[in-house]
């Protein structure tokens, strides 16, 4: 379940990667933007550490 565990936080990290990519050049301040970028990275962050750290909860295989 490690290899599972570990694939799908490199896939977040580069799904944040080409949101980054994706958004620069994009005011911080039109329409809000700022504060639901700040958000989302706040809540990936958040859910990677709790997928990392909920590892020795996923039945092995």
């Amino acid at each position: 379940m490690s290899r599972r565990v570990d694939g799908a936080l490199e896939e977040l990290d580069v799904a944040m990667k080409q949101l980054r990519k994706a958004v620069h050049g994009i005011p911080y301040r039109a329409g809000g933007f700022k504060n639901t970028h700040h958000k989302l990275a706040l809540d990936m962050a958040m859910l990677t550490v709790l997928i990392d750290s909920a590892r020795p909860r996923f039945p092995r295989r």
